[in-house]
């Protein structure tokens, strides 16, 4: 298993997933100026190939997509990279989902929209607990 990344080069590698293009763009670009390196997945199936493929430091998952449900993605990275955490974003009101993505290895979930600099410090934090 390769090491944590951000160790070597100061950078967080992030594997955010989302379906929504044009949050996923904006969010990439104001995190890039923060020192995270964003690798963007429009898909759970996406974004599975993304992670056998690579290696991150955190991933940022969004739980309601159209073609597979947060949870199963969750699921499915936990058995690619048992270490990798994975921060949930969730909107809609389903916290109930959020908790349920705790239970299954998340490393903590936000609602949506949420506030740009407490992502960036739950994925900081996150960093730091891997491994």
């Amino acid at each position: 298993m390769p090491e944590n990344t951000q160790d070597r080069s100061g950078r967080v590698k992030l594997l955010l997933v989302d379906d929504e293009a044009g949050y996923v763009q904006v969010l990439a670009k104001r995190m890039a100026r923060r020192n995270i390196e964003v690798t963007p997945a429009l898909s759970g199936s996406e974004a599975i190939r993304v992670l056998r493929d690579g290696s991150f430091d955190v991933a940022v998952l969004d739980l309601k997509m159209e073609d597979m449900d947060g949870i199963e993605v969750l699921k499915i990275f936990k058995m690619m990279d048992p270490t990798m955490p994975v921060i949930m974003l969730t909107g809609h009101g389903s916290e109930t989902a959020a908790r349920q993505g705790i239970e299954f290895g998340a490393y903590d979930y936000l609602t949506k929209p949420c506030d740009l600099m407490e992502l960036i410090h739950k994925i900081r934090e996150a960093c730091g607990k891997k491994g």
